[in-house]
């Protein structure tokens, strides 16, 4: 059986990873030039429909577990959980203007600037805050039945992107995660 937080923490290297690809493109945009909006909708949407609809439902699961047997977490866990709602509206946001650019849209540049970096620094403070004060402790406190509930918070689901071969969608974006490696 996979250790759920070696598991939770693999799942944050790999966001980590496609972050910082989205970074690189936002510079390139940001320094005035065409990035590649294809990949940077690319990573986007599998954030939003892997981490947003299998990750984080599985760690709202693990908080409230973790919450009722670490009331000191409990306001930590309440900011985690709301920056989830935060982290889904931005990656939302950002997909859509992605979106509307690939179809020729013209969007303002400062509009696309500040909602590509709302979503990199909500996102990446987020992993930073769980990779330092929940993982340990929920490695520490919950239970055999608690990582149950967590388990079964989303019916089992293939990660289509670093499960094995990836999804067609997604093939381009792993061959640029292997080339940044």
């Amino acid at each position: 059986m996979i250790n759920p937080v070696a598991a939770w923490h693999t799942e944050h290297v790999y966001f980590n990873q496609l972050l910082g690809l989205l970074k690189k493109q936002v510079d390139v945009f940001h320094g005035g030039e065409r990035p590649n909006y294809e990949l940077m909708q690319d990573i986007v949407a599998y954030l939003r429909d892997y981490s947003d609809r299998v990750h984080h439902p599985r760690e709202e699961i693990a908080f409230a577990c973790l919450a009722k047997r670490c009331p000191d977490l409990e306001l930590a866990l309440s900011r985690l959980s709301q920056e989830h709602r935060v982290i889904a509206h931005a990656g939302e946001a950002l997909r859509e203007q992605l979106q509307a650019i690939l179809g020729g849209a013209i969007i303002p540049r400062a509009a696309v600037e500040v909602a590509a970096a709302t979503y990199l620094v909500y996102y990446g403070n987020h992993i930073a805050k769980e990779e330092e004060d929940v993982l340990a402790r929920a490695a520490k406190e919950l239970t055999e039945e608690d990582w149950e509930a967590v388990r079964t918070a989303v019916p089992p689901t293939r990660d289509p992107l670093f499960d094995g071969d990836p999804e067609e969608r997604y093939r381009e974006l792993r061959r640029q995660i292997a080339l940044e490696s």
